[in-house]
């Protein structure tokens, strides 16, 4: 049973037990929200507007999350997005430590990618006629920068940015209208990438691999600061870039003009929505890296269709690491494009209608927040056992006060 059914129930479809367990599911989440908000209308509205975005309404707009949640205008959601006193950075923090609680897994893989939303207008911050993969043209939009947690028991958005392209940040005034703080300065996506890869690696996120099409695997900047943490990755890099072979450069699609047709491996690198994805393989040392025991390789990946079509990656590992690991990593690196059409579609991610900084990254985080329930749900990793819920709450909710959480009656 999906959790909006529970949100929204009829009559006949739940029972007092499903509704007692799914209330525990979304208690353990509001324990860990509230402490963020300190007004009792600021608790009473996030809530609201979190229970808006797992809602089975068609679009998560202002006056449609208001009506799901019973409220006659949307001034109270903008009020929470806009106005009202919290940090979306604290609650942000959270959700990681939430995400590592339920999802984490040592083998897990962190992958940077961007996804646009499209707007129309030129006030919303960011905002600008720029290449959107989402469209796959230049269109008026944002671009959000994201962090996925890929683990083997789901995969989730760990953490986000915006981008603010130069011109943008060139214009002090305009930042200044959009709420743009001072202090933020041009930074490329590779950039933010990093800022958020340094919070999660900084806060011992469990994760073995950093994974990232071109736009970050042709940054020698970022390859050079993972490798200087001693972190994995596997990153696609175009055929522009360059690579060091013992003695000297190469550039990338000279390297894959030059391979024979012998001596491909072929190999599963996951299952895609029509089904196994096949692939032929090679890989070839690179220059060594300075940590002892680790090596780079230049890695290939070969369309069984048309043998033409070749994408590369340069890869960082330990020197033990095998080959039919890292296409595995190549695999977990598209779970990044599920999760933005998962929670685009299921929580509104793009669905917002604020213009301010602010609102971007509270609505972002708040559906961020609402997207990990839905995915450690379906892993099937629940909260604490009652008993456990008693120690930590100092009270065990009973059955009327799940009924009535679960019917939108009661909020706290």
């Amino acid at each position: 049973m999906e959790l909006r059914q529970v949100l929204c129930p009829s009559p006949t479809d739940v029972s007092l037990e499903t509704i007692h367990t799914w209330a525990l599911w979304l208690t353990d989440v509001e324990r860990r929200i509230m402490p963020h908000f300190t007004r009792r209308e600021a608790r009473h509205r996030v809530w609201a507007y979190l229970r808006g975005l797992l809602s089975p309404i068609e679009r998560k707009n202002g006056w449609q999350v208001a009506e799901a949640v019973g409220d006659t205008t949307p001034y109270g959601i903008q009020h929470l997005l806009g106005r009202a006193r919290w940090d979306a950075a604290e609650v942000c923090k959270d959700l990681r430590a939430y995400i590592v609680e339920h999802l984490g897994d040592p083998q897990a893989v962190l992958v940077v990618d961007e996804t646009g939303f499209l707007k129309k207008g030129q006030h919303s911050a960011g905002v600008a006629r720029q290449y959107s993969g989402t469209a796959g043209r230049v269109e008026n939009c944002q671009i959000g920068v994201f962090l996925t947690y890929a683990s083997t028991q789901g995969h989730v958005l760990l953490d986000r940015e915006l981008y603010l392209p130069q011109a943008w940040t060139d214009d002090v005034e305009r930042c200044e209208r959009a709420g743009i703080p001072p202090e933020r300065s041009f930074a490329t996506k590779p950039q933010l990438a990093r800022q958020m890869l340094e919070r999660a690696l900084d806060a011992a996120v469990p994760a073995a691999w950093v994974a990232g099409d071109s736009v970050y695997g042709d940054n020698r900047p970022l390859r050079e600061w993972l490798e200087a943490r001693t972190q994995a990755y596997v990153l696609t890099v175009s055929g522009k870039e360059y690579v060091w072979r013992p003695g000297r450069q190469w550039q990338v699609k000279t390297l894959l003009a030059m391979w024979e047709e012998e001596g491909w491996c072929r190999l599963r690198a996951g299952d895609g929505t029509k089904g196994p994805r096949w692939y032929d393989w090679r890989w070839l040392p690179l220059a060594a890296p300075l940590h002892p025991h680790w090596r780079r390789w230049l890695l290939v990946r070969r369309s069984l269709s048309d043998p033409t079509e070749r994408t590369a990656y340069v890869v960082y590992a330990p020197e033990t690491t095998a080959l039919t690991t890292v296409v595995q990593v190549v695999g977990r690196r598209w779970t990044i494009e599920r999760c933005f059409e998962e929670a685009k579609g299921e929580v509104g991610l793009d669905q917002y209608e604020v213009r301010h900084w602010t609102g971007w990254y509270r609505h972002i985080t708040l559906a961020l927040w609402a997207y990990a329930l839905l995915t450690v749900l379906r892993a099937g990793h629940g909260p604490a056992p009652l008993t456990e819920k008693k120690k930590l709450q100092g009270s065990t909710p009973n059955r009327l006060a799940a009924f009535k959480t679960s019917r939108r009656l009661a909020y706290r």
